[in-house]
């Protein structure tokens, strides 16, 4: 009996644990365009350079994975406080090159950057190679949920 009541107890744990993590994550839904894609992108751009927090709670899904050119991996909490803290701070934010790919609810945008990231006097200019994910929300908004970025090395 005591080992029937364990087992119960673990299932019930498990699909507990199952729906939690289904709860976090969120499907997307309906048809995105490059353009949305192209939009949302400049919006988190925009709201970056200007700390603009709220902003960026309402652009960023839930599941965002960030990996920064430096190979340090944030989650969407861990890279919101790294800004609000200061200790990531972006001043300037421009991309080229870029194209986007789009697949149902998904769109995928790839090209070059160059970032200015730091306090004053402390800036440094960091261009990059990135992937960005853009998800359609059922509701119909756009979210960031994944980015990768690799350094491209100066010429010398």
């Amino acid at each position: 009996m005591r080992q029937v009541l364990v087992g119960l107890l673990s299932g019930f744990a498990i699909l507990g644990v199952l729906a939690t993590g289904l709860a976090a994550a969120q499907e997307c839904s309906g048809t995105i365009t490059a353009a949305e894609a192209a939009t949302a992108e400049d919006a988190r751009y925009a709201a970056q350079t200007a700390n603009d927090f709220a902003a960026m709670e309402k652009l960023f899904g839930p599941e965002l994975v960030y990996q920064h050119s430096s190979a340090a991996v944030d989650n969407k909490a861990a890279y919101i406080d790294s800004m609000k803290s200061g200790k990531s701070r972006y001043r300037t934010m421009k991309r080229n090159d870029e194209s986007v790919r789009t697949f149902g609810c998904l769109a995928i945008m790839s090209g070059t950057a160059e970032y200015g990231v730091g306090n004053p006097g402390q800036e440094r200019t960091v261009p990059l190679r990135f992937t960005s994910i853009w998800a359609k929300r059922p509701d119909g908004t756009v979210q960031f949920v994944s980015w990768q970025a690799t350094g491209i090395p100066v010429k010398q």
